[in-house]
């Protein structure tokens, strides 16, 4: 365990990695600050040092990962003309849905206090959706200019229907079924950017 009154490098991402791996093992229900600094080997009462509490904790933890896929999906404009457009983006929405475990995201929604700080967070800037959004139709956009993608496409809502997508199956899907995700949205990718449905299977 981590001394008492010694500082822990990256003690943010240490306690959220924990709290991940408490519920991936134990669900949602197990969520609690002494099972989280237990995780993460440090002593009991530093979440509650750095944090108001496990509402507070639970948001920030959420608002976290939403700003690292925005940052993923910033870094799209690395990938111009690179692979295959469907893939770059597809990669990107896979790691969005990784990144927020289903009962993560619940007890953000349903614990009051947690989806009030969320909220919050958003209201004021913290990067997500939009974020995520915008980057995606830049990202089409550049991809317009290379020819890769039609002229006529109409790239903003292109990345409104992939966000859309990415938020309902946020909220909704299995875990561990990382095999259906990549139908759902690979069939999607093959409409908004083909233009045509596919075949029924």
């Amino acid at each position: 365990m981590s001394p008492r009154g010694v500082a822990i490098p990256d003690l943010r991402e240490r306690l959220f990695a924990a709290a991940e791996r408490v519920v991936a093992r134990d669900g949602a229900a197990a969520l609690t600050s002494r099972a989280v600094t237990a995780e993460a080997d440090c002593a009991k009462g530093v979440l509650h040092t750095h944090f108001a509490g496990l509402d507070e904790f639970v948001a920030e933890l959420v608002l976290d990962r939403f700003a690292r896929s925005a940052r993923q999906a910033g870094e799209l404009r690395a990938k111009v003309g690179e692979g295959a457009v469907a893939a770059n983006l597809q990669a990107v929405v896979l790691a969005l849905l990784e990144a927020l475990p289903p009962a993560v995201v619940g007890l953000a929604m349903t614990r009051p206090a947690a989806a009030l700080h969320t909220r919050e967070g958003l209201r004021t800037g913290a990067p997500a959706f939009e974020e995520i959004q915008d980057a995606f139709t830049a990202y089409l956009r550049a991809e317009q200019l290379r020819d890769r993608l039609p002229a006529g496409a109409d790239a903003a809502t292109i990345a409104l229907a992939l966000v859309g997508t990415t938020h309902h199956l946020l909220m909704t899907r299995v875990p561990g079924h990382r095999e259906d995700l990549e139908e759902v949205t690979g069939r999607l990718l093959a409409v908004v950017l083909g233009g045509t449905r596919p075949a029924a299977p």
